[in-house]
C-alpha cells in the first residue's frame, strides 16, 4: 500500500467491514453499468470513487438537455455526445486507479452475454424491461449478479439477485412486462431522487464485492422521497418464473 493509496482509501480501510481486503477486492473487481442515465451514473461515480479496478459502460444514448436535471455525470458542453464515453471519461478522471470502457450501443438479447461475460457485478440502470429482461436471462446464463433499480416521480426501488438459479430473479419480481408502463418523461421524477437510488445501488455492489453486512438478495428496498419513509419486503423465488423455474 502506497501513501496515495493509504490517502485516497483511508475511511475504507478503517471501516472493520472492508479494510485492506475489502478494499482489494474492489481494486479487482469488474462491474458492468447498463444504462448511464439517472441511476448508472450516480452509481457509477460512487463506485469509481469506491476503487472499482474496472469498469464497463453500456449505452447507446447521447446527452440531452432534459438529461442534466438528474445526471449528474454529465454537464451542459457534454449535449450531444455519446453517453457511455462521456461518463467513461468522467470516471477516468474521478479516480486514476480504475479502468474504464465505454461502449456505444444497446444491449439486447443477442448481445448480452458477449457484453456482460467476464464482470463480477451487473448493474441495472436501464429504464426499459425488454432490456431488463435480457440482462437477466443473461446474468442467470453467466451466474452474474445483479443489482437493479428502478425510479417512478418520488419514488424508488432496489434489489440484488444472486443470479444462482436457487433464489429469485428479476422476472420473479417482474414475470411479464407491464401492459401500463411508462417512462420518466410521461410521469416525471424529482431529480435528486435519482443520487438516493443510484448511491444506495452502489452501496449494494461494494457488500456483494466485499462481504460486508447483507446484500438486498430476495429482497426489494421501497423508498417513497414525500413521506421521506423507507421499508424492505421479502422477493420469494416464483416456481413458474419464466427464466430460472
Amino acid at each position: 500500500m502506497t501513501p496515495d493509496y493509504v490517502k485516497r482509501y483511508a475511511r475504507h480501510l478503517v471501516l472493520k467491514e472492508i479494510g485492506g481486503a475489502g478494499q482489494q477486492a474492489m481494486l479487482a473487481a469488474k462491474v458492468a453499468i447498463v444504462g448511464a442515465g439517472g441511476l448508472g451514473g450516480p452509481a457509477g461515480l460512487y463506485l469509481a470513487a469506491a476503487g472499482i479496478g474496472q469498469i464497463t459502460i453500456i449505452d447507446d444514448d447521447v446527452v440531452e438537455a432534459s438529461n442534466l436535471q438528474r445526471q449528474v455525470q454529465f454537464v451542459t458542453t457534454d449535449i450531444g455526445m455519446e453517453k457511455a464515453t462521456v461518463m467513461a471519461d468522467t470516471l477516468d478522471d474521478l479516480n486514476p486507479d480504475v479502468q474504464t470502457q465505454g461502449h456505444v450501443g444497446r444491449l439486447t438479447h443477442r448481445n448480452a452475454k458477449e457484453l456482460l461475460a467476464g464482470h463480477d457485478v451487473i448493474l441495472d440502470g436501464v429504464d426499459d424491461f425488454a432490456t431488463r429482461f435480457a440482462i437477466n436471462d443473461a446474468a442467470l446464463s453467466l451466474g452474474i449478479p445483479v443489482v437493479s433499480g428502478a425510479l417512478g416521480r418520488f419514488d424508488g426501488q432496489v434489489s440484488a439477485f444472486r443470479s444462482d438459479k436457487i433464489s429469485p430473479c428479476y422476472r420473479c419480481f417482474v414475470p411479464q412486462i407491464p401492459p401500463d408502463a411508462e417512462t420518466c418523461s410521461e410521469v416525471g421524477i424529482v431529480g435528486a431522487l435519482a443520487g438516493i437510488i443510484g448511491s444506495m445501488m452502489a452501496l449494494q455492489v461494494i457488500k456483494l464485492i466485499t462481504g460486508a453486512g447483507e446484500p438486498l438478495i430476495g429482497k426489494v428496498w421501497l423508498f417513497d422521497g414525500l413521506k421521506a419513509e423507507a421499508r424492505t419486503i421479502a422477493l420469494p423465488q416464483d416456481p413458474h418464473c419464466p427464466a430460472c423455474s
